[in-house]
């Protein structure tokens, strides 16, 4: 028994490690002026995660830049109740030449200086108005489509989609704000 299940961890640790399917490395937007990335985005379409089950609606993120260099993150969004979740959190700069990648955390502050719980937030794509934002991470599991308002057209959506596709990932798991 005991044999069976160091074989059963070892293969599951090989299959961990194994080489993920070959992609290009994803790549991010050339530049990023945060005052004017600043500001509330709304969530008009994600691949589901677990950290945002229990939202239903009304998904925002709002960016707010800190004196030290940082940017201060709220995300807020109503449960199928009707009641408002909010969690705060800080992004820091990873690539200053661009400003299109930063790790964010949603950790107390007391353990955010760990480095732990920290998550990819890559800005993939950019509407030249700052109107329209796609944000991903390396690993292509999550990926969110960003607008300075609820709802997009949807020759625009569409369009979206096919930027979504060319960044390497699958369009048919985006869902829709308000459709999960």
């Amino acid at each position: 028994m005991k044999l069976n299940w160091l074989a059963l961890c070892a293969a599951a640790l090989v299959a961990a490690c194994a080489a993920p399917e070959s992609q290009p490395p994803l790549q991010t937007v050339p530049r990023v002026e945060l005052d004017r990335y600043a500001g509330t985005w709304h969530e008009v379409a994600l691949y589901p995660n677990r950290f945002q089950q229990a939202c239903a609606a009304d998904t925002t993120a709002t960016y707010t830049p800190l004196g030290d260099g940082r940017i201060g993150v709220r995300n807020r969004c109503r449960r199928a109740d009707g009641s408002e979740m909010s969690v705060e959190g800080v992004a820091e700069i990873v690539d200053p030449a661009t400003n299109a990648k930063l790790k964010v955390s949603f950790l107390p502050a007391w353990l955010r200086w760990t480095g732990i719980g920290r998550g990819d937030y890559w800005v993939i794509y950019l509407s030249p108005d700052y109107r329209v934002a796609i944000v991903g991470e390396p690993s292509r599991e999550y990926l969110w489509i960003l607008a300075r308002s609820p709802t997009l057209p949807e020759p625009e959506y569409q369009a979206l989609t096919s930027a979504v596709r060319a960044a390497g990932y699958d369009p048919d798991r985006l869902r829709r704000a308000g459709t999960r």
